[in-house]
């Protein structure tokens, strides 16, 4: 098995990586998704992180009114620190649990926005780093909904390029187009990862 971490900042275009790897063969273990999946209804992280945050993170149909929950952690390092303290130990698990699913000589991606801030650069064969300049992933947040400062808020709240980079393997540009991705990312398969899965 080839274990792959893919990161980079929030609006680099680590979906679109991961969508170009899954469609080359691999595995994708998707730590944004498996966070949402926790924290759905009903489940012990739900009911963690009401207890921790209180009620106001709820919606009025008891699931997590995400918006509400940000308001708090991106505006408090502190509270942010606590809801990890909560969240990615179930995430790590239910990886856990995917990854042993899957066959013997599989590739693994695994999409971990939080890579470098929570020290798991050194768990992967090769950690790819999607890279994006700050103005176009703020534009990219705002086109999902976001206010200008809350996409700062967020970009400031994670690793900086620098540090991502330092634990990078391999870092791919994601300011160009599409198919500019889809070409780095056949050299990476054909270059690295069929001579390590050989």
């Amino acid at each position: 098995m080839l274990r792959i971490g893919l990161t980079g900042g929030i609006g680099s275009g680590k979906s679109t990586v991961s969508r170009l790897l899954a469609d080359r063969g691999a595995l994708v273990v998707d730590a944004d998704r498996i966070a949402r999946a926790v924290l759905e209804p009903g489940t012990p992280g739900l009911a963690a992180v009401a207890a921790e945050f209180g009620d106001g993170v709820l919606a009025a149909d008891g699931s997590l009114d995400r918006a509400a929950l940000a308001a708090v952690v991106f505006a408090d390092a502190g509270a942010r620190r606590r809801l990890d303290a909560l969240v990615h130990p179930l995430v790590r698990q239910r990886s856990a649990e995917l990854i042993a699913a899957a066959p013997a000589d599989a590739v693994v991606v695994n999409d971990v926005p939080l890579l470098v801030e929570t020290g798991q650069a050194g768990s992967y064969d090769l950690v790819l780093v999607v890279e994006t300049d700050v103005e176009t992933r703020v534009a990219r947040l705002i086109e999902r909904g976001l206010t200008e400062a809350d996409a700062r808020a967020r970009i400031a709240a994670q690793a900086t390029d620098e540090q991502r980079r330092a634990v990078a393997d391999v870092v791919l540009d994601n300011s160009g187009t599409q198919a500019e991705l889809a070409e780095q990312l056949d050299r990476l398969w054909t270059e690295r990862v069929e001579p390590a899965r050989d």
